[in-house]
């Protein structure tokens, strides 16, 4: 809590060292902060004052704060720098970091970064530029040490001192055979601890499962969490290690993911520049906001074919947005939680029946139970039991129906390979809202008139 704070008081000074012009003393400040703090600290600022804060970012660090923005922010930036500043931004950065930093840069700047390094790391980057980015091989930093297991302990410090670095996060050396299969792990606490004569193959540890490179992030997050890991080795089919993925790594899908999520479920990009101009803005968001109008007058004609039944008896009108409301409310929270569970992997077909019965019981429970206090409500207010009983009956309906399309939803959208948190509300609401008038204004027609 207090790094937080320390943070939000970084920014706030430098925001005002930029606002009072003093450039030379932002200049020191903005260089002692961290890559990410850099990253969020331009992401909050008014692309004038962006402009102003990224030259004052020593070349140095200017990839690692390329590789920490949104999408957008690094591609404004990145518009605004010459070749010969991004070919220098580049230089000494890993070569996963550098891998998804090329796929943002122009094709004809990509070409030259990889023609700037020196065999080994141009190897490096494009083992990572072989895999999609949201895989294990997209993830995974190469720069690895792996031993053999019928060498000794001493050995093994031996060879780490004479390579004097190792990759930030190592909690253990992978051991591999001749053909650089993986065979197990050595920790770095067991290499400390144990005697210098001992056999790696005697300690090593052969519980840490490894990842194939094709692995989705999504399921590579599952295995950290699951498992506990703090780094895990990455294979291709032969077995071979290829590189590492560490927590820091699932960390930052983790956000991506959330994000994407909160984000996804307004009709959002997660990537979206909060300071991008105004009519750029306006008209990625327009396309959902005309989705969401067209189910609103798919709602309303639905209504217009009970005109006659709410002029007849205004109290339907009144009592008329009840029934979608409640069915939206529990429609979103079956939606929410069927949602989580895609993602997580928690559905399949051994359990997918027991699901929608649970789901469809509880918006039955739920349905009845409301019912009764709407229905006694509405007596209450209105002194009308038939008016009672037609509201509490539409709600049964609506709140099972919703229940169906809560869990249906989701999984249908799934095998569209559309993305549930994008498109599951607008449909959910259409849903809801058309069964909760149909149900609520025709039994009301069939009652009343």
């Amino acid at each position: 809590m207090e790094a937080l704070e320390q943070t939000k008081d970084n920014h706030e000074e430098l925001r005002q060292l930029l606002n009072g012009g003093r450039m030379r003393t932002a200049r020191v400040m903005v260089n002692s902060l961290h890559p990410s703090e850099v990253a969020r600290l331009l992401e909050s600022l008014p692309r004038k004052k962006r402009s102003m804060l990224w030259e004052l970012v020593d070349s140095e660090m200017e990839g690692d704060v390329l590789v920490e923005v949104s999408d957008e922010v690094r591609d404004g930036l990145i518009q605004g720098m010459k070749t010969a500043d991004l070919i220098a931004a580049t230089e000494g950065m890993e070569a996963d970091d550098l891998a998804d930093l090329l796929i943002d840069l122009p094709e004809a700047v990509t070409q030259e970064v990889l023609q700037s390094l020196d065999k080994q790391d141009h190897d490096r980057v494009q083992q990572v530029l072989a895999y999609d980015e949201e895989s294990a091989g997209g993830l995974m930093n190469v720069d690895i040490v792996t031993v053999r297991p019928d060498v000794t302990l001493e050995v093994v410090a031996r060879y780490l001192r004479f390579v004097g670095d190792i990759t930030d996060g190592t909690d253990s050396i992978f051991v591999v055979n001749r053909e650089n299969r993986y065979i197990g792990s050595l920790f770095l606490s067991r290499l400390l601890t144990g005697a210098p004569e001992e056999m790696v193959a005697n300690v090593m540890s052969t519980e840490k499962t490894p990842i194939p490179a094709n692995t989705p992030s999504t399921q590579v997050v599952w295995e950290f969490e699951n498992r506990d890991l703090l780094s895990a080795p990455v294979v291709d089919d032969d077995y071979r290690v290829l590189g590492r993925i560490t927590v820091d790594d699932v960390v930052d899908v983790i956000r991506d993911e959330a994000e994407h999520s909160l984000m996804s479920a307004a009709g959002l990009d997660e990537e979206e520049d909060m300071f991008a101009p105004v009519f750029q803005s306006a008209a990625r968001r327009a396309l959902w906001l005309g989705v969401n109008l067209f189910t609103a007058f798919v709602a309303a004609g639905v209504v217009e074919q009970f005109q006659t039944a709410l002029d007849r008896v205004v109290l339907l009108a009144v009592l008329m947005p009840v029934v979608p409301s409640m069915g939206g409310v529990a429609g979103t929270q079956s939606l929410t939680i069927i949602t989580r569970a895609i993602a997580l992997g928690q559905i399949n077909k051994d359990n997918a029946a027991w699901i929608l019965r649970k789901e469809l019981m509880v918006g039955v429970l739920n349905g009845i139970g409301w019912a009764i206090i709407v229905s006694l409500f509405t007596y209450w207010w209105f002194e009308e039991w038939v008016i009672g009983g037609i509201i509490g009956a539409a709600m049964i309906i609506n709140l099972f129906v919703a229940a169906l399309a809560g869990f249906s939803i989701p999984l249908i959208l799934k095998r569209l390979h559309i993305d549930p948190a994008l498109g599951g509300g607008v449909v959910l609401t259409t849903v809801t809202d058309v069964i909760g008038y149909s149900a609520f204004l025709g039994l009301g027609a069939a009652f009343l008139l």
